[in-house]
């Protein structure tokens, strides 16, 4: 093959199977052709350390944050996060610099011929070309975000130096089961024999399903939120969350500046703690400054966007990624926080979740701007104004998300509030 860029990017979207766009049948339920991949290619994450992040939200945050304090502390960090938002590129970054063009291009052109009879997913050949270009660029430490689930997670072949598992909620139940403790259990397939466990947000459904295969693997367990507590953040004068971070009773960090102003990162910046200290444990060698400095400096060292993202001003509009029901309810906490005139809601959905428990939520007190991104997976913007009048929730539906974001700007005076997602898909058109 002789393609360019852009064609080379097109050919991972079109030819390969892509949950993001096409949903379940993207969906693979063993590890086979990743390992055949990773054969291929000589095992190439055995080249470099990894931490390991699994979760069902969160876990996008806790990996930036880990990724940056690991820069701060001078070690080449690698970053590979999913799903993209704006560009193929941000799933795959080092130092906060995205993979070149040329490496995507040549990976493409020089294997294509070698891996189009495995037959690979988007996500399982992504994983191969993030793993070979983090060993070709010699990096000191991969933080390596899980897809989906765990246990039959492509990225779920390497051996960290620590696990995390931010939390629990039920998503993609359609996959991987239908109670909490059974995914859980995918969850905790991200745990290997002696590798220490760190446990963001504590819960009595699934504590024991960790505890348990922890205590199988040899793993040491830390429960974050067992070991650290902070206090709700406060905003700074230059718009940076501000927590005090307790670890029994006693202040260990005062006044750490975290550049993501969301109020749900309160959980994650104690599992990114949890996580780090373990690093340390282990002997990397990061100090209190770095830590301080990883979490203010976070979105220009990782490029970190689209959580609780500020876009424009008078009106004020922000955007989140906050996707199923879990996340979406701390977003509308925050939502509710706010001082507003009117509340102008430009919401879309996939068709594949359970929308029912998220419209149940969503505030009645809004004026609603309903709309679909361009992909297939997309719910109607026609069906999901039909479903939300059952809620009480009243709004046009729109053909697009631009035209929707443009009626709710013109609409709009100063004194009201935007706020888009509902969806990746939404939030990355309306970027």
């Amino acid at each position: 093959m002789n393609l360019n860029y852009k064609e080379a990017e097109e050919f991972l979207f079109n030819q390969l199977p892509m949950f993001q766009r096409v949903g379940g049948t993207a969906y693979k339920n063993t590890l086979e052709t990743t390992e055949a991949l990773d054969k291929y290619f000589g095992h190439p994450h055995r080249n470099f350390k990894n931490v390991h992040i699994a979760g069902t939200n969160g876990k996008g945050s806790v990996s930036n944050f880990i990724a940056s304090v690991l820069q701060e502390a001078g070690y080449k960090t690698g970053l590979y996060t999913s799903p993209h938002i704006l560009d193929f590129k941000e799933r795959i970054r080092i130092n906060g610099k995205k993979i070149e063009e040329q490496f995507v291009t040549d990976f493409v052109n020089k294997y294509s011929e070698i891996f189009m009879p495995m037959k690979p997913s988007f996500f399982e050949l992504t994983v191969a070309m993030c793993f070979e270009y983090f060993k070709n660029q010699k990096i000191d430490v991969g933080v390596i975000e899980v897809g989906m689930g765990g246990r039959l997670d492509s990225t779920n072949i390497i051996k960290p130096e620590v696990s995390v598992i931010t939390n629990i909620a039920l998503d993609h139940v359609q996959f991987l089961g239908n109670t909490v403790k059974e995914i859980a259990a995918e969850k905790a397939g991200i745990i290997k024999h002696g590798v220490p466990v760190v446990v963001g947000e504590s819960d009595t459904k699934t504590n024991s399903v960790f505890l348990k295969k922890a205590e199988e693997m040899e793993a040491p367990i830390i429960l974050a939120s067992n070991k650290l507590s902070t206090s709700q953040g406060i905003i700074s004068d230059d718009g940076k969350q501000i927590f005090n971070v307790f670890c029994g009773g006693m202040l260990r960090y005062a006044g750490l500046k975290c550049g993501q102003i969301g109020i749900y990162q309160q959980k994650n910046v104690i599992t990114a703690l949890a996580a780090i200290e373990q690093l340390q444990t282990n002997g990397f060698n990061i100090s209190q400054k770095n830590i301080y400095d990883g979490f203010e400096n976070v979105n220009q060292n990782t490029g970190f966007f689209g959580r609780w993202q500020v876009v424009s001003q008078n009106p004020l509009t922000v955007c989140d990624t906050g996707h199923n029901f879990a996340g979406l309810s701390l977003t509308i906490e925050q939502i509710n926080k706010q001082k507003f005139n009117i509340l102008r809601m430009v919401i879309g959905f996939v068709s594949d979740k359970d929308i029912t428990s998220m419209l149940k939520i969503l505030p009645k007190n809004a004026e609603y701007y309903f709309c679909n991104a361009a992909i297939r997976r997309a719910l109607p913007a026609d069906e999901l104004k039909a479903q939300a009048e059952n809620y009480g929730l009243k709004g046009r539906a729109f053909s697009s998300v631009k035209l929707a974001l443009e009626t709710a700007k013109s609409d709009a005076t100063q004194d009201d509030f935007i706020f888009i997602g509902g969806s990746n898909f939404v939030v990355a058109e309306a970027l």
